[in-house]
């Protein structure tokens, strides 16, 4: 059969379509990407914030509205396991909807061996379930790499521990074997994922897991960059911070969802850290390691964040000058202890406050690029553009959310060449420059 997947949400969402994918062609299935072509359409969807939510809903919607009389429509993902009851009847058009732990389940529905019900969502277990070898589409240049399921912190504000179940390290074999597989189909990028990956190895004894799990991740040939996302300050421990300063391939980046800088919105939001660490954190990141790029995430108007612990909020971002940084409104999830706060904050409030920050943030990173004006810095090229210019990125910036580097080059380049640039000019979020000499291609090694 033709199988069209469509996947919506982050990184560990990607991974997931990817691992189905793979389980399907072991099973002598093929791939299309075109909807119209497929025998099974399937929507991996996303149910975090009602955003995601209403994206999902509307993807659904929109394909099963042109799905023909012989075609299967599967929905999967976050919000078919949290919502896959109320789905089923509001969408008749689908014809099976699979939670987050349900991707085993595939062969048998498409094989005509399915239990009869529309609907599958298993509860997470206690182990971290692998079910086949991820499969990648073309050339991979920069791939996410899951290590962990789930999550423990339980953040007032957050359906992931509901959704997902509690943490589950993925055994460090199974992700040194992918990253291997990653490097050989040409994989030059890892960007490290997982709900908290600070929290690897929390499930499993003794200590140190994370540790020995990057160093292995450096051992990996073909592998140039390493990038860790969703970091959490209070697991971010000196023998991290020394990792960082000392491994090459590890990028000078880190990615720490901080949220909020007010000790009283931290506690409403049950988050383990305060003001005073996390400008410790912070200080020493940049102390031990000069060149690091800083991003995290903030939510504006929490309920009972008040007009001061907002402005306190802007203050924080005014004097750590985060190299990157995202603003969500707060969103209200049904199931949450956030949910039945008291002092919700009016939408319009969120909203601009929201905007605020995103407004003194464009003028953080303009003053940062202006810093790199006259540096030479490494790039990895992401696009070849039809007027013979190129975009890449340089270690500072994560895949599609971060900065990208516009420059000319005399000799001609090609996706995954990593170079040396000097910047020329800098914007609020994206800098240009000119390729130097000696173009270094990683895969000839």
């Amino acid at each position: 059969m033709k199988i069209y997947i469509k996947t919506l949400g982050c990184d560990k969402n990607t991974v997931d379509s990817q691992v189905a994918a793979g389980l399907l062609l072991a099973q002598g299935h093929q791939l299309t990407d075109r909807a119209a072509l497929a025998d099974v359409i399937m929507v991996n969807t996303c149910g975090f914030i009602q955003d995601a939510k209403q994206e999902s809903v509307d993807t659904i919607m929109e394909l099963a509205a042109d799905k023909k009389p012989k075609q299967l429509l599967i929905v999967s993902g976050c919000l078919s396991q949290r919502y896959g009851e109320k789905l089923a009847r509001l969408i008749p058009e689908a014809d099976f909807f699979l939670g987050v732990n349900d991707y085993s389940r595939l062969p048998s529905i498409l094989t005509g061996n399915a239990e009869g019900k529309r609907v599958y969502q298993n509860p997470c277990g206690k182990m971290y379930e692998e079910i086949g070898k991820r499969m990648t589409s073309g050339p991979v240049i920069t791939a996410p790499i899951k290590i962990a399921e789930g999550c423990n912190n339980v953040c007032s504000y957050c359906s992931i521990p509901s959704i997902r179940g509690c943490y589950r390290s993925r055994k460090m074999s199974d992700i040194i074997d992918e990253a291997k597989d990653l490097a050989k189909a040409g994989c030059k990028e890892l960007v490290v994922v997982a709900q908290d990956v600070t929290a690897y190895g929390c499930d499993l004894p003794g200590e140190g897991h994370l540790i020995r799990l990057l160093e292995e991740l450096c051992t990996v040939e073909g592998i140039h960059w390493i990038r860790l996302m969703y970091c959490y300050e209070d697991r971010i421990t000196d023998a991290l911070i020394e990792l960082i300063r000392t491994k090459p391939k590890i990028c000078k980046y880190l990615d720490i969802p901080l949220q909020h800088c007010s000790d009283a919105v931290l506690r409403n939001m049950n988050r383990h850290s305060t003001k005073a660490s996390l400008v410790k954190t912070i200080t020493k990141l940049r102390k031990q390691i000069p060149e690091i790029a800083l991003r995290t995430t903030l939510i504006t108007g929490f309920p009972g964040e008040t007009s001061d612990h907002f402005n306190e909020l802007l203050d924080f971002v005014r004097e750590m000058k985060f190299e990157r940084l995202g603003v969500f409104a707060y969103s209200k999830e049904e199931g949450t202890a956030a949910a039945s706060f008291p002092q919700q904050v009016r939408k319009d409030v969120k909203e601009r406050r929201r905007d605020r920050i995103m407004a003194l943030q464009r003028e953080i990173s303009l003053e940062s690029n202006r810093r790199l004006i006259g540096k030479t810095l490494e790039v990895l090229v992401e696009e070849v553009c039809d007027d013979g210019s190129y975009v890449g990125r340089t270690c500072r910036d994560a895949p599609e959310i971060d900065n990208s580097v516009l420059f000319a080059s005399e000799d001609p380049l090609k996706i995954g060449d990593f170079l040396p640039v000097l910047i020329t000019d800098a914007f609020d979020y994206d800098l240009t420059g000119i390729a130097m000499p000696e173009v270094r291609d990683e895969s000839a090694k």
